[in-house]
């Protein structure tokens, strides 16, 4: 405030205040300031000149130490000491300096003299009193006196209480802390620089491009995925994490190098604790894993694109599902049992669907096959001298590396000898060369176990083909324990090798040519149908042997053929380059990194700069890298084929030239395969090329229809076909994790030559394409005809006045099929001849009928009414501007409710922002005052009426006085008369109507002008549920009525809203489920660490990509985390989460391993059959869950996926929910609890219908049963008859066994435990089947007593559910 305001306030003549607001104050300050700091500088250098001064003199003239005789510790003359040395000595010391220079000067004490006059006192006393300090400057003290001063000083800062000691203890104070704060930033900086070191080191385990750089974007979702890492840590040690955002990069072509990396992540790890650094250092070591991985995975999805492309015939974008899950079950059976080990079984989920599986193999217990295939495994092993302990040794490794798994590295090499005899086996040797083989086995195991010996020493050795000792050193800051999972895997790649194929899919040689010629190896080569060897290959030492066929060199040749990729120019391999002995591999295993350096090695492959620079990560070589790949994987193919002999075969320059790009610096190109090809096979060109020329009018409706739906890049799931992500998915999914490139490249191969086509089914799938393509582009044009005849955005067409047009097509020549076609809609919709309004489904379905009456080509018929039906309709190009706008603001209410997360306040906000966005631009800027109320039971007043209004949203204006307002029936006002008509009700003038209820009592009755608008708030089936109010009280201008195209706009709001709404409540049901299904299983699956439930949050338009947003965390404790604020995921600060994004683009089960943990990610589907939520459950370390808790996952999933269907089916206007129990009839959150529960016991039902009186034998056989078997028996009774407690009917076993007949399977059958009449005590039954153990009911009691087991639990689980009372009232509304 200035001065002249302050005058103009108070309002007379009087002069304001000069002590504040004078500007001759301002420039004071600036003047006196800018003196007083030339003055302080001045004072400071002229200290520090004297100072200075004074060291020079101390130097040139050093202190006399005599002084020192005055300082002493004696506290009692302290005192005294100090008022001497400071008071009188400085003074009289050099008074009697002077005195003695003038005796001497005089001569006065020389004995042959005569006396003179001169008197010594009579002389001090005078230079006493001329040098008093009080008066006169000393003179320049000397080197005596300057010493004096300092023990002067000294003593004072001892003399307790004064002000020197006080300055000596803040001295001394500063000093110290000066010195610790010296010493704090010294190790700072030591700790600084050696964290630093860690990072580097760190950032070479990450694969780096041919410039020794990897794309931020990794590092950032590296860091970003680190707070779920540390969840369970205190807030704050994970405040600092949280702090700092992260820059998001989009692009993987921002690449960092060594030093930006360290830079970068420890500007984010500077304030972490040791034990928090160290934590991310093992999570960067994981993340780098996982990109190694992604590499390797993404070049598979490469692979299987170009399969999928190859295969698809057509270019219609789809596979046959059934086709490809065929071929899949002949490629498993065929495999060796030890090679199953690593595929996923085809027969069984997640490779088939949950609903596909037999309910007596879900509920029934554990698969036969799976006991079947385990026997044969243990056959199959002890025939080859191997335990199946021994092969099962994984062993949890507790290092930075948590989540891998070791195998013991002698096994692991017996593994690979005896797999290794097994390859000569089938490869076309004779059983005499195999005798000959066997006979080296001793040899091969003792090599084995030297390996051994030399993977446990710290100082490890590896010999050259010159018998050279290559020494390398442990690595010091990771461990190469992700090779041991590898060789894992490789194990399983030796039985693959002789993988008994067809002769037409390349897999066996049927020619009569010696193993090793070169004709047979070219044929082999062709029927294969294997690309040139290109692919690439991790930076190791291949060590390379002379040693002759069959021994330990050529068997290990093949541990590592999955290992990642690299990208340059190939060569072709040289023919030495054909073994790898087990050494080498003990190199690698004990330090991968270190191995790469080995000089002597690079010296044994072909002298090229390629193959020099492919054992030296640091240069960041990939050509290298790939050269060597390309070597050993061919000379693998090639003794696969050819047994124990050698090829001498050269490849043609021709193929040694050949390029193959593979993505190492994280350009990973199948992370996002449903957006790269969201438009291959999805729409068919031809069908769309007339909508522009014949549908001019409809073309920039279509475009904005179009901009408005979400991405394409979720996939619908369809039991009969696959598209491309899909397909990749599934393949991905049957290979596992730890599956070797050549086998990925013989089911490539084998794919690509048994799926066939023929033409009549090409044909019918170029159809179906067609069709789907024909359907999607009817849709859109047809919207878009609903939306020109609807222009003020309603949300509704009136039935009479379309009918009405449509009565004058072909000049009134169609009106028998237009009856017809009403007829058959009004069937559909049965609401329709109640309201007599269209949706815009409805509308589609009318129009579709009506051509569907028509004679000849439905298609030309549809064409031929949209035509007809656009010319009826005009519309200016301010209506449809003005139609345009309130569309965008009505979305904008639908993506409110699609992003919040099961909220309503986003979608109540929306709501009241387009009403006022609408009264200010196409209202003559109304000022609207805006609530809405919801229909609930009157619980607190019954005697007002059975229902009631509570109003749960308003304008902040009038929140006051209307918000949490409820409305009685008998109570002034028109909302029940709109409830009970089903239609809005406009009152222009509220101060002549007479029946308006006013919240706001204050307001004076003068005011109480104005329009009121009610409209009833409609469901799918149009059902009132609540009001959406409008008034214009707050607007004191005359015209306040609202117009015609206003109250048409604000039935659209009120259609949005409604959807909204709706979409919202599923959202919670869907929530709800969840929760009850969590609940159901985290008791029975212990082994799952974690439960994560995402929700999929669609993007704004097409170009935006989904969000993924977390909601509820469970874990096996039961303990369940609902989370209020959002955290979303997005794809491109997640690329190390890619998984949870695949599953939602594929629609399918995804089974990974993320930083060390197994994942299994469940799509939950929406009835169109894309994904719509995500369960991520975690694992933790087990690769497989038991069997036991594998099948009672299954059930969870497949019950939550049948009640979510079963939810959304409930918003459908065509169809009428289902209800089955008692319980589901009543109007709460709690159906859909119930409905997890009620697919439970529909399934178990059926399983009981199936069985019969023979069925219960095995359990009628028991004299005595088992105490379990009993009990479940005793419960099943209890249930239907509680008075049985205790008596003969139910503890005598004889008794029990009479009631096991048909009529028990008919109750059951018929039971519904959530009956009014039912009274189930749950005491009584928890008595009986508490602390039975699930996996025994089984064994001794068969299939029906596990049945029986199962379904006394689920009636329990209902009764509780229904017992439960709701709220009486919904949660109060929110202000906006």
């Amino acid at each position: 405030m200035t001065a002249t305001e302050m005058k103009r306030k108070q309002g007379n003549d009087e002069l304001p205040c000069l002590g504040n607001y004078a500007p001759w104050k301002e420039w004071f300050y600036e003047k006196v300031q800018q003196r007083c700091l030339s003055l302080q500088e001045r004072k400071v250098k002229t200290i520090r000149a004297q100072k200075a001064k004074e060291e020079k003199i101390k130097k040139r003239e050093p202190c006399d130490w005599l002084s020192k005789e005055w300082f002493s510790e004696e506290k009692e003359s302290l005192d005294t000491r100090i008022y001497l040395l400071d008071k009188l000595l400085p003074t009289l010391i050099s008074g009697v300096e002077k005195l003695l220079m003038e005796v001497e000067r005089k001569n006065v004490l020389a004995p042959d003299k005569e006396p003179t006059q001169f008197n010594p006192i009579i002389f001090l006393g005078e230079y006493l009193m001329r040098h008093n300090p009080q008066y006169t400057i000393s003179t320049k003290p000397g080197p005596y006196l300057r010493g004096m001063k300092m023990v002067t000083e000294e003593l004072k800062s001892q003399m307790p209480g004064t002000t020197s000691e006080r300055l000596a203890r803040m001295k001394s104070e500063a000093k110290n802390k000066r010195k610790e704060k010296e010493q704090v930033d010294s190790m700072k900086s030591q700790v600084k620089e050696m964290r630093k070191e860690a990072l580097a080191i760190q950032f070479k385990e990450w694969t780096a491009d041919v410039s020794g750089r990897i794309p931020v974007a990794l590092v950032q979702s590296a860091l970003r995925s680190f707070p779920d890492v540390i969840a369970s840590s205190p807030i704050d040690v994970r405040k600092p994490i949280y702090d700092r955002k992260l820059e998001i990069v989009d692009t993987l072509e921002k690449n960092v190098n060594t030093d930006e990396f360290t830079e970068y992540v420890h500007s984010y790890t500077e304030h972490f604790s040791d034990d928090m650094f160290q934590e991310i250092l093992k999570h960067l070591c994981q993340c780098a894993d996982d990109f190694q991985e992604a590499v390797r995975h993404d070049m598979w999805r490469q692979m299987f694109t170009d399969l999928f492309l190859h295969c698809d015939y057509g270019k219609v974008g789809l596979l046959d599902r059934q086709k490809i899950l065929a071929l899949l079950v002949d490629f498993y059976d065929r495999s060796p049992v030890i090679a199953k080990r690593g595929f996923c079984n085809p027969r069984q989920w997640p490779i088939i669907e949950l609903q596909e599986i037999e309910l007596a193999d879900l509920w029934g217990g554990l698969d036969d096959q799976e006991v079947c295939e385990e026997l044969s495994e243990k056959l199959v092993l002890s025939q080859t001298g191997i335990s199946e302990g021994e092969i099962l040794a994984y062993e949890p490794v507790d290092d930075n590396r948590q989540g891998t798994y070791r195998m013991t590295t002698s096994v692991r090499e017996g593994l690979f000898e005896q797999m290794g005899m097994s390859e000569a086996e089938t490869g076309g040797i004779s059983k005499e060369e195999n005798q000959a083989a066997e006979s080296s086995d001793p040899e091969v195991r003792q090599e084995g176990e030297d390996a051994v010996s030399a993977v446990k020493s710290t100082d490890f050795e590896a010999r050259d083909l010159d018998g050279d000792t290559i020494h390398s050193e442990k690595s010091s800051f990771h461990e190469g324990t992700k090779t041991e999972r590898q060789t894992e895997s490789a194990s399983a790649d030796k039985q693959e090798e002789a993988f008994p194929g067809s002769a037409s899919a390349g897999y066996s040689l049927s020619t009569g040519e010696e193993p090793g010629s070169e004709k047979q190896v070219e044929e082999e080569e062709f029927s294969l149908g294997r690309e040139p060897d290109t692919d690439t290959n991790r930076e190791e030492d291949y060590h390379i042997s002379d040693r002759e066929p069959g021994s330990e060199g050529q068997v290990s040749q093949e541990k590592d053929n999955w290992i990642a990729e690299a990208t340059s120019t190939i060569s072709g391999p040289t023919p030495e380059a054909t073994t790898m002995t087990s050494e080498g591999r003990a190199v690698e295993d004990m330090d991968i990194i270190a191995s790469k350096q080995d000089a002597p090695v690079a010296e044994v492959v072909k002298e090229t700069p390629a193959r020099k620079e492919s054992f030296s990560r640091q240069h960041g070589s990939q050509s290298g890298q790939q050269t060597s790949s390309e070597t050993r994987l061919q000379d693998e193919d090639l003794l696969q084929d050819q047994g124990p002999a050698h090829s001498d075969r050269q490849d043609s320059p021709a193929e040694a030239s050949q390029e193959f790009e593979v993505p190492c610096s994280g350009d990973l190109l199948t992370s996002d395969l449903s957006c790269r090809y969201s438009s291959y096979g999805g729409r068919i060109p031809e069908d769309g090329k007339c909508e522009k020329t014949r549908f001019p009018d409809l073309c920039p409706i279509m475009a904005q229809i179009q901009n408005r739906w979400a991405s394409r890049s979720r996939s619908a799931f369809d039991e009969s076909c696959l598209n491309l992500p899909q397909f990749v998915q599934l393949m991905e999914t049957f290979l596992g994790e730890d599956t070797s490139l050549p086998t990925v490249k013989r089911l490539i191969a084998f794919i690509k030559e048994e799926y066939k086509q023929t033409e009549e089914e090409k044909m019918e799938q170029l159809e179906k394409a067609h069709h789907i393509s024909r359907l999607a582009q009817r849709k859109l044009l047809l919207e878009a005809l609903f939306e020109k005849w609807d222009n003020n955005a309603s949300g509704f067409l009136d039935l009479e006045e379309v009918d009405a047009v449509l009565s004058t097509f072909k000049e009134g020549m169609e009106k028998e099929a237009l009856r017809k076609a009403k007829k058959h809609l009004c069937s559909r919709y049965p609401q329709l001849s109640r309201v007599g309004k269209l949706s815009p489904k409805a509308f589609q379905t009318f129009l579709e009928l009506f051509a569907s009456e028509f004679p000849g080509d439905e298609d030309e018929a549809i064409d031929n009414l949209v035509e007809f039906l656009t010319t009826s309709v005009e519309r200016s190009h301010t209506e449809c501007l003005q139609g345009l706008a309130r569309r965008r603001w009505l979305h904008n209410i639908q993506q409110a409710a699609e992003t919040s997360g099961a909220s309503m306040e986003p979608v109540y906000k929306a709501v009241f922002k387009a009403l006022s966005q609408d009264a200010e631009a196409h209202g003559d800027n109304k000022k609207i005052s805006a609530y809405i109320a919801l229909l609930e039971e009157n619980q607190l007043s019954p005697e007002r009426g059975q229902i009631l209004l509570h109003y749960v949203a308003c304008t902040a204006d009038d929140a006051p006085y209307v918000l949490n307002q409820i409305l009685y029936r008998d109570m002034k006002g028109v909302s029940f008369a709109a409830v009970e008509e089903g239609k809005p009700i406009h009152v222009p003038r509220v101060q002549l109507h007479g029946n308006i209820h006013f919240w706001n009592y204050d307001r004076p009755v003068e005011e109480r002008r104005g329009s009121l608008l009610v409209l009833p708030l409609h469901d799918a089936r149009w059902r009132v549920f609540g009001i959406l109010g409008l008034d214009t009280l707050r607007d004191q201008c005359e015209k306040t009525i609202f117009l015609t195209h206003e109250i048409s706009f604000y039935q659209g709001v009120s259609q949005a809203f409604s959807k909204a709404y709706h979409h919202v409540c599923r959202l919670e049901n869907v929530l709800q489920m969840t929760l009850t299904a969590l609940d159901w299983l985290y008791p029975r699956a212990p082994s799952i660490h974690t439960v994560i439930t995402y929700l999929v949050e669609p993007g704004k338009d097409k170009t935006c990509d989904y969000a993924l947003r977390k909601v509820i965390t469970t874990d096996n404790t039961g303990q369940k985390e609902i989370h209020s604020s959002p955290v979303l995921l997005l794809r491109k600060e997640n690329l190390l989460r890619v998984y949870l994004f695949k599953c939602v683009d594929s629609s399918e089960v995804i089974r990974t391993s993320v930083c060390g943990e197994y994942h299994i990610a469940v799509p939950l589907r929406d009835l169109s059959g894309q994904a719509f939520g995500i369960f991520d459950i975690n694992i933790r370390h087990h690769q497989k869950l038991p069997p036991h808790e594998h099948k009672d996952l299954q059930k969870m999933l497949k019950m939550a996926q049948a009640a979510c269907s079963e939810i959304l089916k409930m918003a459908l206007e065509e169809t009428e929910p289902t209800y089955v129990l008692e319980a589901e009839h009543r109007a709460n959150l709690r159906h859909a609890g119930i409905l997890f529960h009620r697919f439970m016991l529909q399934d178990l039902c059926e399983c009981v219908q199936k069985l019969n009186a023979e069925s219960f034998a095995e359990i009628k056989s028991y004299v005595e049963p088992p105490a379990l078997v009993h009990n479940i028996v005793k419960a099943v009774l209890l249930l239907f008859h509680p008075d049985w407690k205790g008596s003969e009917e139910t503890e005598n076993w004889s008794q029990c066994v009479l009631k096991l007949d048909d009529n028990l399977i008919q109750e059951i059958y018929r039971f519904d435990p959530t009956a009014a009449s039912v009274q189930v005590q749950a005491e009584l039954l928890l008595d009986c089947i508490t602390g039975v153990p699930r996996a025994a009911v089984r064994q001794h009691g068969g299939a029906p007593a596990a049945y029986l087991y199962d379904w006394v639990g689920t009636c329990l689980s209902l009764a509780e559910i229904a017992s439960k009372k709701a709220p009486s009232l919904a949660p109060f509304g929110t202000q906006f």
